[in-house]
């Protein structure tokens, strides 16, 4: 048994080399040093690199947490422990000229919800929903819109609560886990509706808004300018947010309130507008619900005094952002309130266009101030008769009776003498027919036509009949409000196109002046004064003459020199029969009319549209000399304060109006 079990006892390799002949010990022996004692030897080696490409690799990576990134983490760790919550920035506030306040602020009360820490259950937003009186709809839809933004950033649920939800809410913060009162600024209207298509209004920033650059910095939730000045002058406005720092524990609960930023409050931003005059033009383009627009300006600055565009928008229904209702009332509104009709709205310019017709026939020699055309109150041209809003003529006219009674028949014939592209010219001199560079938004450039025009807009070449129409305003021309008003001005002091500007200063919190008012020379007419100069006597008749036009804005110890226009809508033969006021509304004439003063020494050009309003004389000049009145008493209770009298710049206010009748324009 024993023999067998050493028998069958097994042997290592090196026992049984032993036993081998010498020749093949030696043979084995090599054959181990050379082949596996290399294959252990590169094995070792291959461990090694791998130890030390290791090691080298988890020394880079901490270089690179501990050293390269370390103030990155260290600045994640301490926002693990502390906690911020933005504070709004009150916005800038809106001044007139005079330093008055349109615009400012004052304390909101709205509803947040922290998501944080806090598992919102049906229960709860039944509840909330109810407290707040809105829809469980619009709570979820104002949570989705969230999505993707830290837990701490608050979700806001609702604007404006009244001091009774406010007093609720906080009394029973223990049973509205997340819930909170949070107090921001909220725009306040002095005078209400005032200017409102010039400042626009504030709106909740857009997912779309908030991928742009343009508006890096900003949340879900914030309050940005939609419309007007709000929206063109947001960087200035908007202020900087503050912070609330708070430190929280691992569980994310407030610890305890550390030291935070306040916020810096936006610029304020100083109007050219004078709210007296404003008031008094938007008062009388809202009685009787007239549409259309008052521009008023400084005749020798370009400074914007009244910008008035009617029906105004009502500001209070954009806070916290309008209803669909609203939305849809102001849409279907036949007067258009959502139209800046300053900038906006397009008007043929009718017989104020006569202007720009006589300023050219004289700077073109075409025609003489002494020079007299017969008018029997029609003019056949080709196989088409012409009429003059004055179906009896007017007889021999001149250039200054033209102008003062608004011939048609004079002026379409020193129309056919020019062409169409020579008035033109002119038009475009005195800012017609292109943007004025205002700082308003979608403005629109209006429409002087010439040859070339109508051969690329129609495929078709000019006809000279079409001539006789443009001179008198009619046809293809269209212009804004504004442009017209830049042109009286033009034409009030001498030739010269000032850049209209309604932006008087900006100021920081601190009221230093980072930009200030500065009046900019668009063009000049150059040799016009003497022209320029019998224009305006005709105009000065117009107001002051027996058979003028504009009587209606005659003022007593003020030369007033101005121009009537009616802009024809549409020619509809089936009204022919009825009394201009039975014409269906929206197929009854433009009126027009646009004037300077004084006379003598301009400061002010007035121009004042009245949608449909059938004639100048009668629905636009009353307004025109309302804004004159108050200028002037403005400029005379001025001057008696500091110690002077002016002639020119009494007060007209107690006057009687003029009450005789105006002439058709």
């Amino acid at each position: 048994m024993k023999k067998n079990r050493k028998k069958n006892r097994k042997r290592s390799p090196e026992q049984d080399i032993k036993d081998w002949p010498r020749e093949r010990r030696t043979t084995r022996i090599t054959h181990i040093n050379d082949g596996e004692l290399d294959f252990y030897r590169r094995r070792a080696m291959y461990s090694s690199v791998v130890l030390v490409f290791f090691f080298a690799a988890l020394v880079s990576r901490l270089w690179y947490l501990q050293i390269q990134q370390g103030e990155e983490y260290k600045k994640l760790a301490k926002n693990n422990r502390v906690r911020y919550l933005e504070i709004a920035a009150p916005r800038g506030n809106i001044l007139d000229r005079k330093g008055r306040e349109i615009v400012t602020n004052r304390p909101s009360f709205n509803v947040v919800w922290v998501r944080e820490k806090n598992r919102v259950d049906d229960e709860l937003i039944k509840k909330t929903a109810q407290i707040l009186d809105i829809e469980i709809a619009e709570i979820l839809g104002r949570t989705r819109k969230m999505v993707g933004t830290p837990g701490h950033v608050p979700i806001r649920l609702a604007e404006e609560l009244s001091w009774d939800k406010v007093a609720y809410i906080e009394n029973n913060r223990m049973e509205l886990p997340g819930i909170k009162i949070e107090v921001v600024p909220q725009r306040v209207y002095h005078y209400g509706n005032l200017a409102s298509h010039l400042i626009g209004y504030l709106g909740e920033i857009s997912q779309k808004e908030l991928k742009s650059p343009s508006f890096a910095g900003y949340r879900s939730g914030d309050m940005i300018g939609k419309m007007g000045l709000e929206k063109l002058r947001e960087k200035d406005l908007c202020g900087e947010k503050g912070r609330h720092y708070m430190e929280v524990n691992a569980l994310g609960f407030e610890q305890r309130n550390l030291k935070g930023e306040e916020p810096l409050p936006g610029n304020d931003v100083q109007l050219t507008i004078d709210v007296d005059l404003q008031q008094i033009a938007e008062e009388l383009m809202m009685k009787d619900d007239k549409s259309g627009a008052v521009v008023a300006i400084e005749v020798n600055t370009g400074r914007l005094l009244v910008l008035a565009s009617s029906p105004v928008l009502e500001l209070d229904k954009f806070l916290g952002g309008i209803s669909i209702k609203n939305w849809k009332e102001m849409l279907s509104n036949p007067h258009h309130p959502l139209i800046n009709k300053i900038i906006q709205g397009q008007y043929p310019p009718a017989s104020t266009y006569k202007i720009v017709t006589a300023i050219a026939a004289l700077a073109e020699g075409v025609i003489t101030p002494e020079n007299s055309i017969y008018c029997p109150g029609r003019y056949r041209f080709g196989n088409r008769t012409y009429g003059c809003w004055k179906k009896t003529g007017h007889g021999a006219v001149n250039l200054k009776r033209a102008l003062a009674e608004s011939c048609d028949i004079y002026f379409y014939q020193v129309g056919q003498k020019l062409g169409v592209n020579r008035i033109a010219e002119y038009a475009l001199r005195l800012g017609l027919g292109r943007k004025t560079g205002v700082e308003m938004e979608h403005e629109k450039s209006g429409l002087i036509p010439t040859s070339e025009w109508k051969l690329k807009r129609y495929k078709k070449p000019w006809q000279e009949g079409e001539t006789l129409s443009i001179a008198i305003g009619q046809g293809f021309n269209l212009v804004t409000p504004l442009q017209l008003a830049l042109m009286t001005a033009t034409v009030a002091n001498g030739g010269t196109l000032y850049q209209p500007g309604m932006i008087e200063t900006v100021r920081d919190p601190d009221s230093h002046i980072i930009e200030q008012f500065e009046p900019k020379v668009l063009n000049r007419f150059e040799d016009q004064a003497n022209n320029l100069k019998i224009i305006k006597e005709g105009l000065v008749e117009a107001v002051n003459g027996r058979h003028g036009t504009a009587r209606r804005a005659k003022l007593e110890n003020i030369t007033v020199a101005g121009k009537t226009g009616t802009a024809q809508v549409v020619r509809l033969k089936q009204y022919k029969h009825l009394k201009e006021e039975e014409i269906p509304y929206k197929y009854r004439d433009h009126a027009w009319f646009t004037c300077f003063a004084p006379a003598e020494r301009p400061e002010i050009a007035v121009t004042v549209l009245v949608e449909h309003g059938l004639h100048g004389g009668s629905a636009a000049a009353p307004i025109a000399k309302a804004v004159l009145e108050q200028y002037f008493g403005q400029r005379a209770k001025k001057t008696d304060r500091e110690g002077g009298t002016d002639s020119t710049a009494l007060s007209t206010a107690s006057h009687t109006s003029h009450t005789s009748h105006a002439s058709h324009e």
